[in-house]
């Protein structure tokens, strides 16, 4: 059996072919738990072409069980059907169904990165936000394996999810001062005409960060 038999599932998933997702199924159900040579199964390769019909389908099979193995697989590199899925473009309702099918929304790869990380690099507020408030809620104070935290991956990109990410973590404090210990630019504003600063949460917290970046010789 060649490679393309073999994972025929998996092409058909990635190319959004879904009468043909529907058939290879009812021939054969298992075939959505079996792992192609990247270690990925269907499920992988339909979030990464943001098919949204076949990632329902491959979710509503009888044996989907979220927590024991397709929405927690990763694959040979780490990545999980959520992270996959918040690293495309136009992905909210994709992310909400895999959210709404018990997606675990921290989990890391093997670099240490959640998919609250690809999400601030990418500028993508709504994403963002359902991650945020997903039960669990998305944590901002994941660092991986570089010791960066989601906010990080925003302020290098120069990113309006900086706003969302200060409003929602928890420790915004001392996230802001970590980020400008590694040289956050200070004076850059978001589309509303905000600095970072200015979206500090309460009086408290942004003195807290002066304070701070005083102590650390940080001009803001």
């Amino acid at each position: 059996m060649d490679n393309e038999t073999k994972h025929a599932l998996h092409a058909a998933a990635r190319e959004g072919k879904l009468r043909v997702v529907e058939s290879l199924l009812n021939a054969d159900p298992k075939q959505a738990r079996k792992k192609d040579d990247d270690g990925r199964l269907p499920l992988h390769w339909a979030a990464s072409s943001n098919q949204l019909e076949i990632v329902l389908l491959l979710s509503q099979q009888k044996d989907f069980d979220p927590d024991a193995e397709n929405l927690v697989c990763q694959d040979d590199i780490g990545w999980t059907p959520l992270m996959i899925a918040a690293s495309v473009k136009d992905n909210e309702k994709l992310v909400e169904l895999l959210l709404s099918r018990g997606a675990d929304v921290n989990q890391t790869n093997h670099n240490g990165q959640t998919a609250l990380h690809f999400v601030a690099s990418k500028s993508n507020l709504e994403v963002a936000r359902l991650l945020l408030d997903s039960k669990p809620p998305a944590s901002a104070r994941v660092r991986d394996k570089r010791g960066q935290y989601a906010l990080h991956r925003a302020a290098a990109a120069g990113s309006v999810p900086m706003k969302l990410l200060l409003t929602h973590d928890n420790d915004t404090g001392a996230t802001a001062v970590a980020l400008l210990k590694a040289g956050a630019d200070t004076d850059k504003k978001d589309s509303d005409g905000f600095l970072a600063l200015d979206l500090a949460p309460d009086k408290e917290v942004r003195k807290y960060i002066e304070r701070e970046a005083e102590n650390e010789g940080i001009e803001l």
